[in-house]
């Protein structure tokens, strides 16, 4: 009688149970949401269960939300074709079954009991791993395969305790900040921008954001660090020119007749760089992750992460409106940077407002305004007809969330050799510098018309 209960409480969790549990899953995504972090494919017994529960989580994964039936149906017929046709049928024959009943039974049984599910597939998973340890003797790593097996769907983090961790906040390696090579502006962000942190240049058209994207990831590698820069709309090659540029201070023009100096000098960085080319509106944040992913897996660790730019990127879900588009671009941009832990520089573009300001403020931003919210860190580039013929302009610090913002500091800037040097602020804000500026063009027009009322007569 013993017996029969053990092998009736054993079959609970059976194919019936399996079944029913891969259906929750499939109807229900905050269901689905909340066993990610302790379900495996492999805990489920009968393996058109787990063809069906790896499509499914495949399309998450891709596209980040959760597929409609007829998404699923699609998938099915689409993506089984390596399959046999065995399994062809009873994947078909599971998924017309649960379409046809879309209320699970039992439901709220399962959920409860989905957990304890996963802790006896993966005990039993365990034991078996210990038999083979046990020709080995070793009595250690069983014992850890056990303890693990059973501490699964125990989070130990419990969040951030404000009193215990007290000092952890004052430490400067709890943001692991990342130079910009400026230090006026290193200084006024606690050394750059931060782990998990956005920063965002915003700039006309041919005003250099390329160019300071280039410069911020060429400092980090010149100290020894790891960088992967996306490019989505320069050639690799001719990022990796600018980048010869900037930190060996030859000449584009000149890069070909320096080049074993060049090699010389690169040779020796102890910091790595990538340069990935996706072609403009081909890549999705999720791409660039997945890309991540295959470098930390070859034993590649960024320190920072460049893309060039953020409004060239496809969105992961397509929204009548651009606007919409473009701000869930940069929400996912940050959610990289935190995800990744390293900071991530990107770009935006102006809008016609821009192009002639003495000083671009974050109202110039091309499209969708919402996307400065997510940003830690926000500079606008500006640079005049006048100060492209004479390699100066502004920075204006737009937004910085750990510390002062508002400030405008002119620039050197040579476009021959990537070379970007802020100089002290003079004081002015940014609402001075562009209300001069008004005023002179306004009294320039007053003297051409007074000029041209005299018949050209001074």
């Amino acid at each position: 009688m013993k017996l029969d209960y053990e092998n009736e409480t054993f079959s609970k969790f059976g194919k019936s149970f399996q079944e029913k549990l891969v259906q929750s899953m499939f109807y229900d995504r905050s269901f689905f949401d909340q066993m990610s972090d302790v379900f495996d494919p492999y805990f489920l017994e009968v393996k058109y269960l787990r063809l069906f529960y790896e499509r499914l989580a495949n399309y998450r994964q891709k596209f980040e939300k959760h597929p409609s039936v007829e998404i699923m149906a699609s998938i099915i017929k689409t993506e089984m074709e390596e399959e046999s046709e065995v399994l062809q049928k009873q994947v078909k024959d599971y998924f017309a079954r649960i379409v046809a009943t879309s209320q699970v039974e039992d439901e709220e049984y399962v959920k409860v009991t989905a957990l304890d599910f996963c802790k006896k597939q993966k005990l039993k998973e365990a034991i078996m791993k210990s038999v083979g340890l046990l020709k080995t003797s070793s009595f250690d790593q069983i014992s850890e395969v056990i303890n693990q097996a059973m501490k699964l769907g125990l989070d130990n983090d419990h969040g951030y305790d404000y009193i215990a961790d007290f000092e952890e906040r004052f430490l400067k390696r709890s943001r692991n900040p990342q130079t910009t090579g400026w230090k006026i502006v290193d200084d006024i962000t606690k050394g750059g921008l931060g782990r998990g942190e956005l920063g965002v240049v915003i700039a006309p058209t041919g005003a250099g954001k390329s160019m300071a994207l280039v410069h911020l990831g060429a400092q980090i590698v010149k100290e020894g660090k790891n960088v992967v820069y996306y490019t989505l709309e320069l050639q690799d090659t001719v990022v990796a020119s600018r980048f010869d540029s900037c930190i060996t201070s030859v000449k584009l023009q000149d890069l070909h007749s320096f080049k074993d100096l060049i090699y010389d000098q690169v040779k020796e960085l102890e910091g790595k760089l990538i340069v990935k080319e996706y072609p403009t509106k081909s890549a999705n944040v999720n791409k660039l992750k997945q890309h991540l992913e295959k470098l930390r897996r070859s034993g590649f660790e960024p320190d920072l992460i460049c893309v060039d730019y953020g409004d060239l990127l496809q969105p992961i879900s397509s929204y009548k409106e651009k606007r919409i588009e473009l701000e869930t671009i940069y929400e996912d941009l940050r959610g990289m940077a935190q995800e990744f832990e390293c900071p991530v520089w990107t770009a935006s573009q102006t809008n016609r407002s821009g192009l002639n300001a003495e000083v671009v403020t974050m109202e110039s931003i091309s499209e969708a305004f919402n996307k400065c919210f997510v940003a830690d860190l926000i500079f606008t580039l500006s640079r005049t007809i006048t100060d492209k013929n004479n390699n100066t302009g502004r920075i204006f610090v737009a937004k910085n969330r750990n510390g002062p913002d508002g400030i405008v500091y002119p620039i050197f800037m040579d476009t021959s050799n990537i070379k970007i040097d802020v100089l002290p602020s003079t004081g002015e804000t940014a609402e001075e510098i562009n209300d001069n500026a008004a005023k002179k063009q306004q009294e320039s027009l007053q003297e051409k018309y007074k000029k041209f009322r005299n018949g050209g007569k001074d």
